[in-house]
């Protein structure tokens, strides 16, 4: 990167250009000095849109990052990462008082601690907050059959880091536990449930939201989902999309932290028979969509940023089809600033729409799929980056299963 800016040589680098606001230019050229001619100075308002066009690179400060722009690692050090250390980024740039007076410099001589304002920074780890979003979970079947052989937290044996490190881990957790619930079998009857013991795996990922839009929540009956909620209750784990009945799962969850305010919205986009709250009936919340446009709405005058996921019809192609692009558009178009499918089975392609992250699917996170195709191993977590109640970047984390638990 120096050598490009310095000498324009750009052999390792693989881009065309390095894009730079005129205030940065002027910051690196005092540090690095005068730029080759493969740097360019732009209006920062016009950055993002012109790395875009020019498939180009650009330098930033890091208050200026916006989802469009991905974010790549310099050392091995990037400031969306849960380990990343100011302190050795190679961009890290210090800055302090200049003296040109006799006076100012002796001032300096004797202050030498001043030279450098080492505790200031427009990078606060206390106002960022990382968010892991995840797709489908089904601890039933083939899942089920290896945690009752390799133990309960096998399935999350190479990403649990990457869970626990977000400091807001959701997981779409589509099935009920249930105290009388079978053996795992590999019935093709999709009716599922998951035994008690299985929630071992959703606390060792650390898990912080639930979301309960999914199909299958109601597969075991009214008692089984009150006792699911009830075990959520004992760990402190918050739901959203899903309750004990139809006003509890249209809640908005809000969620403070760091500064950072979340509002996680969401319902099942299925036939109605899916999704079973009502007004003395626990299930997941059907769409309708004058309640989620009035809670979307209320949570962004109330300084929240709304991120809604949805339980929509399940595609098997990278493509996201007409239906479900419609219903993403209509959410974005009410100010949700982040909308995820949580209900495919292979990823869906992203869109960046009026101001809007959108992924179609994720694809599994957890579910014994692994046999019925290349797709169907794929999938990604997201973890979205939030800085002073703003959606700063999402980092896609793809994963890849290697038998019908772990990925």
């Amino acid at each position: 990167l120096r050598s490009a800016w310095i000498s324009g040589n750009a052999a390792g680098l693989p881009t065309a250009g390095l894009l730079v606001s005129n205030e940065t230019l002027a910051a690196l050229t005092a540090l690095w000095g005068a730029p080759s001619d493969l740097v360019e100075g732009v209006p920062a308002e016009d950055l993002a849109a012109l790395a875009w066009e020019q498939d180009a690179w650009a330098l930033l400060p890091f208050e200026q990052l916006q989802p469009r722009l991905k974010v790549l690692r310099v050392d091995g050090q990037s400031p969306i990462r849960p380990e990343f250390d100011p302190a050795v980024y190679p961009l890290s740039l210090p800055f302090g008082p200049v003296a040109n007076s006799e006076r100012g410099k002796a001032w300096l001589a004797a202050n030498p601690e001043a030279r450098f304002f080492s505790t200031a920074s427009n990078y606060d780890r206390t106002q960022l907050t990382l968010l892991v979003m995840t797709g489908v979970t089904a601890l039933v079947r083939g899942t089920a059959a290896m945690m009752e052989i390799k133990g309960m937290t096998y399935p999350a044996v190479d990403i649990r880091e990457i869970l626990r490190s977000a400091d807001l881990t959701h997981v779409s957790n589509e099935v009920p536990f249930a105290e009388n619930c079978p053996p795992p079998s590999p019935s093709t009857e999709l009716v599922f449930c998951s035994k008690t013991k299985y929630i071992e795996l959703l606390e060792d990922i650390g898990t912080d939201i639930i979301e309960l839009t999914g199909d299958h929540f109601a597969d075991w009956g009214p008692e089984a989902m009150r006792y699911t909620l009830s075990l959520y209750k004992e760990r402190g784990w918050p739901y959203y999309g899903g309750g004990e009945n139809l006003e509890e799962a249209q809640k908005a969850l809000l969620v403070e932290h760091n500064g950072n305010k979340l509002a996680f919205i969401g319902c099942n986009a299925k036939p109605p028979g899916y999704a079973t709250a009502a007004k003395d009936n626990p299930g997941a919340a059907h769409c309708d969509w004058e309640v989620m446009a009035a809670k979307i709405s209320e949570a962004k005058a109330a300084g929240y940023n709304p991120i809604v996921t949805f339980q929509h019809l399940e595609f098997y192609s990278y493509q996201p089809k007409a239906q479900l692009v419609e219903d993403f558009h209509k959410v974005a178009d009410v100010g949700a600033v982040i909308v995820n499918g949580s209900q495919a089975h292979q990823p869906h392609a992203i869109e960046f729409y009026n101001g809007a992250f959108l992924h179609y699917g994720l694809g599994n996170l957890f579910f014994d799929q692994v046999g019925e195709g290349e797709p169907q191993r794929q999938a990604f977590i997201d973890r979205d980056v939030f800085y002073q109640n703003r959606h700063i970047s999402t980092e896609l984390i793809p994963i890849y299963f290697i038998d019908l638990a772990r990925a």
